[in-house]
């Protein structure tokens, strides 16, 4: 299935199910057990979504991020070797995390916003993995067990603000700077995720591009290593990180300016489309 959380033409929030066409509006009949599809996630109800709800063209609402109100979203830097390569660094032996929080995020087909602070904004195509079911202490040969699908991520930088210091946040939590979706594709239908290839788009040309199985920290050991943490909640998205080919280190450099559109595809899962635009 493909999970997504959109607003109706009248501006109200819901959730439910897509084709790639058109919506199953499955809130309109179970907001009154399931306040969104974070709660359907927590419940373990996923599978009560399927053809539930009133049709709706997919172009006549407004994609959110298919979970807007994870607890946690958990972001894995320097993780395709592809990426290490280019920033002159040795393969990592644990994962660098760093978070981001749900307002520096927007859904397929809203504007990023390139904020008045910087114009060193960057671009990062990823596989984010949503957690499915609550879970502490997951080894790695059960952690795949705990995912409820994969989307597509794109972890929009402030280059600048990124490296004031050691510490990544200050770069990677600009409001509206990011985005997911356009939907979650169930880890069922998905299959073998490192199958599949990455393709980042700047107005239509290719910028980034690798297969998933390049990650130098797999999914399983991303799990178990932030479970050992932390408890991993249902809507947890997990962004895995970033192939190669990043504006920063390309010559010239390559940053987002309004009018822009950044695409990010996955095979198997879909295309993440944002244009930019400036604070």
């Amino acid at each position: 299935m493909r999970l997504v959380s959109f607003l109706r033409p009248d501006g109200t929030a819901s959730y439910g199910t897509t084709d790639g066409e058109t919506i199953h509006d499955a809130g309109a009949e179970l907001s009154g057990t399931y306040a969104d599809l974070r709660a359907v996630m927590d419940a373990g109800a996923v599978s009560d979504l399927e053809g539930k709800g009133a049709k709706l063209a997919l172009g006549d609402v407004t994609l959110l991020p298919p979970v807007p109100n994870p607890d946690k979203i958990l972001c894995i830097g320097l993780n395709y070797m592809s990426h290490i390569k280019e920033t002159g660094r040795d393969k990592p032996e644990y994962p660098s995390i760093f978070t981001r929080y749900p307002s520096s995020l927007v859904g397929h087909g809203t504007p990023l916003v390139r904020p008045k602070a910087s114009a060193n904004f960057d671009y990062e195509g990823e596989l984010a993995v949503i957690i499915g079911k609550k879970c502490r202490h997951v080894s790695e040969g059960n952690a795949l067990d705990y995912v409820a699908g994969y989307t597509c991520f794109n972890d929009g930088s402030i280059r600048d603000y990124q490296v004031h210091t050691s510490q990544f946040w200050p770069g990677k939590s600009f409001e509206a700077s990011g985005s997911m979706g356009p939907w979650i594709v169930t880890s069922d239908e998905v299959g073998d995720v490192t199958k599949e290839t990455l393709t980042t788009r700047i107005n239509g040309n290719v910028e980034q591009q690798s297969g998933i199985d390049d990650l130098a920290i797999t999914i399983p050991e991303m799990i178990a290593y932030a479970s050992t943490v932390i408890t991993l909640l249902p809507g947890d998205v997990i962004a895995t990180g970033t192939p190669g080919g990043v504006g920063r280190f390309r010559k010239p450099q390559l940053y987002l300016e309004p009018g822009m559109t950044a695409d990010i595809e996955i095979t198997g899962i879909g295309t993440l489309s944002n244009g930019v635009v400036d604070e």
